[in-house]
């Protein structure tokens, strides 16, 4: 049994970030051991090998579930870092509506609607995935860096280009 990174007890409402290596599983604790969760078929715990197969799920069946049948043996940890930013909803609200979805199929997006989306929208009524933006600004910074990289080569190019013009035109002249 894995135990949370900082060894906390979950308490009903708390998000549960799991590890799975290049990104993260998100669920609901709702109580009693049990999780509530967007999963697209690929997902479970030790689902590393198959993470990308969820970018080509369009849909997803929320699950309730045992906390250690969805963490497995990876790390985890209590994340109610958007408290900062927003404000819970009542607990009891949270955990009826948790309630209400188990079982349903709903939309899946990696980058619209994916399990964080999902967990979020439950605890604060705002759907929101950190994960998606960090890999959204990485491509920004990664995008912008090629386009700079681009223009100073073709600057360059152009430079060295022109260079060799002139020097051909003074040759000419002698």
């Amino acid at each position: 049994m894995a135990p949370t990174l900082n060894d906390e007890k979950p308490e009903p409402g708390d998000l549960i970030e799991i590890f799975r290596g290049k990104y993260q599983h998100w669920a609901l604790y709702v109580g009693d051991n049990f999780v509530v969760h967007l999963a697209p078929p690929s997902e479970g715990p030790g689902a590393r090998a198959n993470s990308m197969m969820s970018v080509l799920s369009d849909k997803a069946k929320v699950k309730k579930e045992d906390i250690w049948d969805v963490v497995g043996h990876d790390q985890w940890c209590i994340n109610n870092q958007l408290d900062e930013k927003y404000q819970v909803r009542p607990i009891h609200e949270i955990l009826t509506e948790a309630q209400a979805y188990v079982n349903q199929e709903m939309p899946y997006s990696v980058f619209r609607w994916n399990c964080e989306h999902f967990v979020t929208d439950l605890r604060y009524g705002k759907a929101e995935s950190r994960q998606v933006r960090q890999v959204v600004k990485t491509v920004g910074i990664v995008a912008t860096l090629m386009g700079i990289g681009i223009f100073v080569f073709a600057f360059v190019v152009d430079i060295f280009r022109g260079g060799r013009r002139r020097r051909r035109r003074r040759r000419r002249r002698i």
